[in-house]
């Protein structure tokens, strides 16, 4: 068929899907500019990145941040309290770095929410709302992330909302592909997420949407950039304006990554000096929380970074810890965490980029007040706690937050919240108020309804 005639619709889509660039169709890039009927935010920015911790499987809050020595035994478990440099305040002695930067830290000890399934419960994390009924992801609540990008915020070329995966053997599907929230939802995948799934700790890592494929060169490219506008000038109005005008955006945006030294240099993480990545950890989390600093600094405006299975059999999946909690919160789960949350704090504090950018730990939910408790469907062994999220603890720090301070309180047995209980909604708010988005915002979902994004009021105590 020449150029000079009418391309039928399929054979466009056939030609993304064998791949018009040479590489994998970045179908995740979400686009930046905002749509029409976005409203522009109006507040000022106090934090113009957002780095989202995810604690995936559900930490323990009176194993972390939260402690309770004057419980019971089956209640309070095996761990001490420690002082940290803010007087008064007191966390866990498995978080010895983080216990000397509490000063940068707004810890929540009132989350709460009724969800005690993980892969529904993060999208109360991730959006705010309630999850939807079903398994469709397209139904889901907006992520964050997918909100941002829908407002033209970032910088090109790079994508406004990336999210880390590392994928590890014996990875639980339904974590990793199912779980609510991760993606723009009714907003339409325009405003996806980047999502990457390899490992940042190997040798060979890659980000394989972002480079050319053996053969590819620029001139290459730019001979079929010329040949894709060509095609694009064939189609019409209506179906630009569909998902085909999706297409043709994250086309562009993937010529544009591919010829530029910016975007190519932020996933570079063999430009980090060794006493940088070790200071981070050599595993996949630290090494994924690197990432995002490479990220933020060059303008992206949202970063999620999923706690990854490390793939020992006979333990805990990711935070999940029905069985073995206190020897893997120990051994696997808390030091590097600590690590990393702490390197994180302290480089970004150096650069000057702290005060710019909002950092949030969290699970989706936290694990049962007594040992061995059930429930959920899974359980609980002798050594484990099940679900909990009825009360559990995020964190915050940086992005206008005020550190050094606990917001809300749980009971004496960490099962409830005893004084200002924090809805998921509320604290999403919080973040879009630091990012400079108006409480009330409504945005157009993908048959033109408009929705209030955010029904929630921020926590005026935790800004500073």
């Amino acid at each position: 068929m020449h150029l000079s005639q009418p391309l039928p619709r399929r054979d466009i889509v056939r030609a993304g899907t064998i791949g018009l660039l040479g590489m994998s169709l970045p179908r995740l890039l979400a686009g930046q500019r905002a749509a029409e009927a976005a409203e522009r935010p109006t507040l000022p920015v106090r934090a113009k990145s957002t780095v989202l911790l995810f604690m995936w499987g559900g930490p323990a809050q009176q194993d972390t941040w939260d402690l309770k020595p004057g419980a019971p035994a089956e209640i309070r478990g095996e761990f001490k309290p420690i002082s940290t440099n803010v007087p008064g305040i007191e966390i866990c002695e498995h978080f010895p770095l983080l216990a000397q930067r509490c000063d940068k830290l707004a810890i929540i000890r009132s989350m709460t929410h009724p969800n005690v399934d993980h892969t529904t419960a993060t999208h109360y994390l991730l959006t705010g709302q309630p999850p939807p009924v079903g398994d469709d992801l397209r139904k889901d609540w907006p992520s964050i992330g997918a909100v941002l990008a829908k407002l033209g915020r970032g910088r090109d070329p790079l994508p406004p909302f990336v999210q880390m995966r590392p994928k590890m053997p014996g990875d639980v599907p339904r974590f990793v592909e199912q779980s609510h929230g991760q993606l723009a939802g009714w907003l339409g995948p325009t405003w996806d997420p980047l999502t990457i799934d390899a490992r940042p700790d190997l040798p060979d890592y890659r980000v394989g949407d972002f480079l050319l494929q053996d053969g590819m060169t620029q001139d290459r490219i730019r001979d079929r950039q010329s040949l894709l506008g060509s095609v694009e000038r064939r189609l019409d109005r209506l179906e630009q304006a569909g998902s085909l005008g999706a297409m043709t955006r994250h086309y562009s945006r993937a010529f544009d990554l591919l010829s530029s030294a910016v975007g190519k240099s932020a996933f570079e993480l063999s430009e980090e000096p060794d006493h940088i990545r070790d200071r981070y950890g050599r595993n996949p989390h630290g090494q994924s929380v690197l990432q995002a600093r490479r990220l933020v600094e060059r303008g992206v405006p949202l970063v999620t970074i999923f706690w990854p299975n490390d793939g020992i059999k006979n333990v805990s999946v990711y935070w999940d810890t029905h069985s073995r909690n206190f020897i893997d919160h120990r051994e696997r789960l808390m030091p590097p965490a600590d690590q990393a949350f702490s390197a994180f704090l302290d480089d970004l504090s150096e650069r000057g980029l702290l005060d710019e950018t909002l950092v949030v730990w969290t699970g989706e939910f936290g694990r049962t007040p007594r040992i061995g408790q059930r429930n959920s469907d899974a359980g609980a062994g002798a050594d484990g706690r099940d679900h909990w999220p009825n009360c559990f603890t995020s964190v915050l720090a940086g992005g206008g937050i005020r550190g050094g301070q606990i917001y809300g309180s749980s009971d004496r047995y960490a099962a409830y919240p005893a004084s200002n209980p924090v809805n998921p909604l509320n604290l999403v708010a919080t973040i879009y108020r630091q990012m400079g988005v108006p409480e009330g915002l409504e945005l157009h979902d993908n048959v033109g309804r408009p929705i209030v994004i955010c029904p929630g009021t921020p926590i005026a105590d935790l800004i500073g």
